[in-house]
């Protein structure tokens, strides 16, 4: 129960600022060294648990609801949308392999493979990718020595192509990601990440603001995350089930 204490962080946005230029640049020179050390700041969890308010804008259709999202690392992503008035809307579970969702208001659900999210989503993307998206960590098929790293003033920039997919990362002075940009120009699709006020979630830093803008073909989604209260490593539930009143659509 100590640790489980400990472990636990429940501040309220004491955001940590990155100063706009690093007055003593890392001056190392070797791509493996920088490229472990940037991988070094990654937030380490087995679980993690966030609320906050979410923006959510399908092709214009636009809702501002509360979320809840559960990870259990390289496991699931559990998703819970409340309405303000605390109606749950829709339920999500996230694996390597599936996608299960309920929409609670208009009782039907989906059920699919793990490639359906790539329909909004470069083909490329995966489950672990996706949780580092969430999470503000870096995204191990991009952390090679192949990729191209460049430094400003302390600051990173990382570029490269992974199987036709264009990606471009750009890290803080605080060595965390600021903005990601995903591009699979064969296929049409475009994800871009943007991240702002990092917070000390006991001594690593997590982005309490996310926004991820995906295109794919004539499809856009816009989804902005404001997230107040972030735990880590606290025991979890993950519950999902699809009543058998719901329609179950393709």
């Amino acid at each position: 129960m100590m640790l489980t204490a400990l472990m636990a962080c429940k501040t309220r946005k004491v955001v940590v600022t990155a100063p706009p230029v690093v007055e003593k640049p890392v001056l190392n020179t070797k791509r493996a060294e920088n490229i472990k050390l940037l991988k070094g700041k990654d937030l380490p969890f087995n679980t993690l648990s966030l609320k906050g308010k979410v923006n959510l804008d399908l092709n214009g259709n636009e809702n501002n609801v509360n979320v809840t999202i559960r990870i259990k690392k390289d496991e699931m992503i559990w998703v819970s949308i409340t309405a303000i008035a605390g109606i749950e809307v829709a339920r999500a579970l996230i694996t390597p392999d599936s996608v299960l969702v309920r929409n609670n208001l208009q009782s039907v659900g989906i059920k699919k493979p793990f490639s359906y999210l790539n329909t909004f989503t470069s083909k490329q993307v995966t489950f672990k990718m996706l949780q580092s998206v969430i999470t503000g960590n870096t995204i191990a098929d991009f952390m090679l020595e192949t990729a191209a790293l460049e430094q400003e003033q302390g600051k990173f920039t990382l570029t490269g192509d992974k199987a036709g997919l264009a990606f471009r990362v750009l890290f803080n002075t605080l060595l965390k990601p600021a903005e990601m940009s995903l591009n699979d120009v064969k296929s049409g699709q475009a994800l871009k990440v943007m991240y702002a006020d990092y917070q000390n979630a006991t001594g690593a830093l997590f982005p309490t603001v996310v926004r991820i803008n995906a295109v794919s073909g004539k499809k856009k989604t816009n989804i902005a995350f404001d997230f107040s209260k972030t735990d880590r490593n606290v025991p979890l539930d993950f519950p999902f089930t699809l009543p058998k009143r719901f329609e179950i659509i393709n």
